[in-house]
This record gives structure tokens, C-alpha cells and sequence, in this order.
């Protein structure tokens, strides 16, 4: 600044010794040089924002006009202030006046910017699997605390106020509610590894360590819910959602899910024919996925059957229970026909001698 002012000076001095003249026409060249520096660098910007589709460029440009036309007026009217025949603590308020109003329409501009820029990110899920419309409002509300609260350092510098003492107290209450709120920063912090890990998403079927097993209706920076077969909504806080083993039946390259049928027969059967049956049960089968192809495998010599297992997929994992009902009935109507017996549990009692007569 003060070099503007040795260059400035000898131009002044050819308005007379008036101080006050001189910044007034401070003021008023100011004025005109902010607005045609707005004119021409917004005029220029935004041209160049009109070649691109996306619309984060034409939002930042149209706030940055109040930030680039109040940085030149404030040099102005910094200058201004120096050229007026004031005191020096009162040319000190004045100009911390000025660099107050500056950092707070600056701040206005990076919080826009903030909020433009994790806007443009949620929309676009291909950047970044953090960011996403549900943990948007989240974002936004942390990048504008930590914004204004550099803001509020950047005032207090501005007024030459110690902030050492503020920054321990606010320290020490930091510390206080962390320890209060240990649970709830545990499943709000799970909950964003959980939205940026992805390792269910909703519409998804997933099985508990306790076994419950069901469909993802919400995932909530707080918690997760699931709706069961039996159409009970569990909720599940994040904390322990992201420190149990969760099987995703619908992960995986589709959401076909392969089912397993055990089948015994009883020694003797042929076991061609008892293959034959079930392929063809299988193929009849419309819960059962043609591609990829049913398969039937001989799975073991037990030590009362022999042990077949019947593999399909069905095309989506909640249908694992009709399948599986339909399947066991047709195969147990078809071995009744085919005279294939199924091997159950029998006890067969022996009398060695009838009890005599007293």
C-alpha cells in the first residue's frame, strides 16, 4: 500500500492541499476502476463459462463479482483513509472496518464456492462415492463451520485480539463434548465410511452376524435400517454395521443368487435316473434361472443315503425361499413317481422270545 501511495501522491498534489478532495476523488476513481475491472474480468469469465455444459463454472462466476469489485474499492478506500487528516487510532478502526467487510464477503464466496463444488460432486457419483445426495447436507454444514471459523480468526486478526486464550477454551469444550458424545461421533463417522465404502447400498439383501437377514431400506449417517422377511423394520446403528461381518447376497457381478438343494436316496437307486429327475425338475422350474444352467452333483456315500445336491440361481436373492418350496415339492411328487425312495429315520424292533404265561 504504501508504495501505491508514493506513486499516487505526486498526482494528488495537483488537486491543492485539500485532504479531503483528494479522497473523495479517491473514492470516485476507485469506484470507476472497480467497476470496470468487474466489467471486463466478469465479461471475460464469462464467456468462457458459456463454452462448457456444467453449471458449477457459471455459479462461481456469478459470485465472484461482489468479492473482485469489494477487493478494489477496499484499496480505495484504504488509501482514502490514510490521505484523511484523522488520527492514527482512528485510521486503524476505519481500516480494520474495511478488512472486516472484506473477509466477510469473502467468506459469502468460499462458502458458495463450497457448496457449489459438493453439489457438483453428489451429482456426479463417477469423482467420488463419499459425497452423495444422502451425506450431502453433512458436507456442506462441515465445510461451512470450518470456513467460519477461519473467518472468525481472520476477524479477530483484523482487530489485533488475542485469540490464544479463545482457542484453549474452545479446546478444552471440544474435549468435553467428544467425550459426551462418544457414541453418536462413533456411528456418525461409521456412517460416512459406510456411505464411502459402499459395501451395501439400499434395495440390497444382507445377512447379519446374528442371522437376520433382509432388505436395506436406509442408510442414515446415524444408522441402518432393514426390512426382514417377516416385514419388521430392524435398525441398526452404524457403529455396529461397520464392525460386523455383513454378507451382501445381492453383491457380486449380479443379483442372481445361487441356491443349494440336498437331496438323499436310498442305496439301490440308480443314480443316472436320479439325476435325470432332478435336471429335469430344475429345467421345469420357472424361479430358476436358465443361464447360468442348473446342475446336479453327487456329493457323498452317506451313512444312510446317497447324497445328491440340486445348484440353481434365481434372479434375485429375496425369491431363495419360493424356489426352494417349489423345488423340494416337485422333487418329492416326482420321486414318488419314479419310485425313487427317499431315506428316512426307521427303527425296527426285534422280539426274541413272547413273555410265557404264569
Amino acid at each position: 500500500m504504501q508504495s501505491i501511495d508514493d506513486k499516487l501522491l505526486p498526482l494528488l498534489d495537483l488537486l491543492g492541499n485539500n485532504p479531503y478532495l483528494k479522497s473523495f476523488v479517491v473514492v470516485v476513481l476507485t469506484l470507476l476502476l472497480a467497476n470496470l475491472i468487474s466489467w471486463i474480468l466478469l465479461g471475460l469469465l464469462q464467456r468462457l463459462a458459456s463454452l462448457s455444459q456444467g453449471q458449477l463454472d457459471d455459479v462461481l462466476v456469478k459470485a465472484l463479482k461482489s468479492p473482485v469489485f469489494y477487493t478494489v474499492l477496499m484499496l480505495g478506500l484504504t488509501l482514502s483513509v490514510n490521505l484523511m487528516p484523522v488520527s492514527e487510532a482512528l485510521q486503524d478502526i476505519l481500516i480494520s472496518v474495511l478488512q472486516s467487510i472484506g473477509i466477510l464477503v469473502w467468506t459469502r464466496f468460499v462458502i458458495t464456492l463450497s457448496r457449489a463444488v459438493l453439489d457438483s460432486l453428489s451429482n456426479d457419483q463417477n469423482r467420488l462415492h463419499l459425497v452423495q445426495t444422502s451425506t450431502l447436507p453433512l458436507f456442506q454444514n462441515l465445510a461451512a463451520i470450518i470456513i467460519l471459523a477461519v473467518a472468525i480468526y481472520l476477524l479477530f486478526n483484523a482487530w489485533e485480539i488475542d485469540m490464544s486464550a479463545w482457542l484453549a477454551s474452545a479446546g478444552i469444550v471440544g474435549i468435553a463434548v467428544g467425550f459426551a458424545a462418544k457414541d453418536t461421533l462413533s456411528n456418525l463417522f461409521s456412517g460416512v465410511f459406510i456411505l464411502a465404502d459402499a459395501p451395501y447400498k439400499i434395495g440390497d439383501y444382507v445377512v447379519l452376524d446374528g442371522g437376520e437377514r433382509g432388505k436395506i431400506t436406509h442408510i442414515g449417517i446415524r444408522s441402518t435400517r432393514m426390512l426382514t422377511r417377516d416385514d419388521v423394520e430392524l435398525t441398526i446403528p452404524n457403529a455396529i454395521m461397520g464392525n460386523s461381518k455383513v454378507i451382501n447376497e445381492s453383491g457380486g457381478p449380479h443379483l442372481k443368487y445361487r441356491i443349494r438343494i440336498p437331496v438323499g436316496v436310498a442305496y439301490g437307486s440308480d443314480v443316472d435316473q436320479v439325476e435325470t429327475v432332478l435336471k429335469e425338475i430344475a429345467l421345469a422350474e420357472p424361479r430358476i434361472c436358465q443361464f447360468p444352467e442348473p446342475r446336479i452333483r453327487f456329493r457323498a456315500l452317506g451313512t444312510s443315503s446317497l447324497d445328491f445336491e440340486l445348484l440353481g440361481w434365481v434372479s434375485h436373492p429375496e425369491l431363495r425361499g419360493q424356489a426352494s418350496h417349489f423345488l423340494l415339492k416337485a422333487i418329492y411328487k416326482q420321486f414318488n413317481e419314479h419310485d425313487i425312495e427317499i431315506p428316512y429315520t426307521k427303527q425296527d424292533i426285534y422280539i426274541k422270545e413272547m413273555p410265557q404265561r404264569s
